[in-house]
């Protein structure tokens, strides 16, 4: 379908809009959560920081996308119940990033917020048929597209909150996450979805030059449990209800990164007898510093990679002899610097474990010590 002006139009202002608005109000956010307590002391080596820095800085992404959406769509009920649940799961972020609320209280008002939402209908009513030998393309869920559609938001939500964990990284992350959808959707012609996902991106661009390394702010649970909500919502308006082989593999391809690093952390703990929620620095972003990237690097190295994967989700929906080509190439070199990083890291976890004499390990004990952020709970090692 031909994309139409208009709709680029008002998705480019819907992104200006919230963009102005996030990057205003970021230095009163600020402000405030110095003046209520939102500050993170660094207390342990999993720690990158080494000054206390504000937190709740999401409150301001919260701000810039709120006011693009109310002035550029019209509020019908699915938008209605995701901007609800967004409102609850920000509230509670605020909560948290002052008094470090418990993981298990986070874990049920996500799955209450994600039930508004759902509720509301964004819900995953279809599944790509996998079967090649079976004449129906999709699966009609049911009565399942409830549960499975409140596990998608909760999942996303946190694998967000998880990859945040060096200075821009979730926010960059979710800027070309959003920039990914929003392709998609123009050219598809969902124009709601396209203005959506613009607002979600300005108000992370708004935001990210206060986040950039070094930061002046960190978004917190505040904003990382929101664009994680946010992105994992939009995603069921425009991309699972597409009945299309490739609808299932989409938005998994724009998410990743996030959803990569939290497979990955709960076969890590659970292989090593430890609970999916125990601590540890394992993160794909721990393990490019380990490396010996510099925070700037491990950074830049995981918005590479995280665009090439949104550039296979991209042509996965387009028409073309060159679709397959494309998109073989994008997945190698993105599992290509992926196996270069694991490989890397588990070397170093080799030579470590041949000279326990060395004080680095003590100092890994100490890193490893403090709260993880899975389901809810607390990973501050950005911060």
């Amino acid at each position: 379908m031909p994309i139409q002006l208009s709709v680029v139009g008002t998705a480019a202002a819907a992104l200006f809009v919230a963009a102005v608005v996030a990057l205003i109000s970021t230095p009163v956010v600020r402000s405030l959560a110095f003046r209520i307590g939102a500050v993170d002391v660094p207390k342990d080596g999993r720690r990158m920081h080494d000054h206390p820095i504000p937190r709740m800085g999401g409150l301001a992404i919260f701000f810039g996308f709120l006011l693009s959406v109310l002035v550029f769509l019209p509020l019908s009920l699915q938008l209605r119940s995701m901007l609800l649940g967004a409102v609850v799961i920000v509230i509670l972020g605020i909560f948290d990033d002052i008094y470090a609320l418990s993981a298990k209280l986070k874990f049920v008002v996500q799955i209450a917020a994600a039930l508004i939402a759902v509720l509301g209908g964004n819900q995953i009513t279809v599944l790509s048929n996998i079967n090649v030998f079976s004449s129906e393309p999709y699966w009609e869920l049911g009565w399942l597209s409830y549960p499975i559609s409140v596990l998608w938001i909760v999942a996303i939500t946190n694998a967000v909150n998880l990859i945040d964990g060096l200075d821009g990284l979730a926010c960059g992350v979710s800027t070309i996450s959003s920039m990914t959808l929003l392709v998609i959707a123009l050219n598809v012609s969902e124009p709601d979805v396209a203005v959506l996902t613009a607002a979600l991106a300005g108000a992370c661009i708004g935001f990210l030059p206060y986040n950039l390394n070094p930061a002046k702010i960190f978004m917190g649970d505040t904003g990382s449990t929101f664009l994680g909500f946010v992105l994992a919502t939009v995603s069921i308006q425009g991309l699972f209800k597409f009945y299309t082989i490739f609808s299932f593999a989409v938005p998994f391809l724009m998410l990743a990164l996030p959803i990569f690093d939290t497979c990955f952390a709960i076969l890590r703990r659970v292989s090593k007898g430890q609970s999916p929620m125990a601590p540890d620095r394992g993160h794909i972003h721990h393990r490019l510093i380990d490396m010996g990237f510099s925070q700037k690097q491990a950074v830049a190295v995981l918005y590479v990679i995280s665009a090439i994967l949104g550039l296979s989700a991209v042509v996965l929906t387009t028409n073309g002899t060159i679709r397959a080509m494309l998109f073989l190439v994008a997945l190698c070199v993105a599992g290509g610097m992926a196996g270069m990083i694991f490989l890397n890291h588990n070397n170093n976890n080799n030579h470590n474990e041949k000279t326990p004499e060395e004080p680095k390990l003590d100092h890994t004990k100490t890193q490893i010590a403090g709260n993880d952020n899975f389901f809810g709970e607390e990973d501050r090692s950005e911060k």
